[in-house]
């Protein structure tokens, strides 16, 4: 997770929301890939650190099924994210801060809750999750003070 911080922080630092990913075997201890938001950077609504996180994995493996890896996100997935994560099928998923307003694991749809869901991670919420919502709360209230 403290890798997933990292990238946050990076994206962060090029006016992104600090959001950070990274994929990892957990049989090896490698990360697989690592992802940082880039929407804006990128010009692409689904530039998703996840999204990110998975596409490198996926091309790193050869195979877009990812049944024994481990996410690490540091904000709790939205609904695009949490599809994603179960079309790769994800083996483990770990997220630091809950996402009450845009979050699709634990609040809102509950994605993975869903009858429709074809592939169910195991998830774990709240690591770090103080760090990773007191980077996001900096982030933002920078950005939200008046002029």
């Amino acid at each position: 997770m403290r890798i997933a911080l990292q990238a946050a922080q990076d994206a962060a630092e090029k006016g992104e929301a600090p959001i950070g990913a990274v994929v990892v075997d957990p049989t090896t201890g490698e990360v697989v890939s690592i992802g940082a938001n880039r929407p804006i950077t990128d010009h692409d609504p689904t530039a998703h650190a996840e999204i990110i996180a998975l596409r490198e994995a996926a091309r790193k493996r050869g195979n877009y099924r990812l049944t024994d890896l481990t996410l690490f996100v540091t904000l709790e997935p939205c609904a695009m994210c949490a599809g994603a994560i179960s079309h790769a099928r994800i083996g483990r998923l770990v997220f630091g801060a809950e996402d009450r307003k845009g979050g699709a694991v634990v609040n809102g749809p509950k994605f993975f809750e869903q009858a429709t869901c074809h592939w169910r991670p195991t998830v774990e919420g709240g690591v770090l999750a103080e760090e990773s919502s007191s980077l996001l709360k900096a982030f933002f209230r920078v950005r939200r003070r008046p002029s």
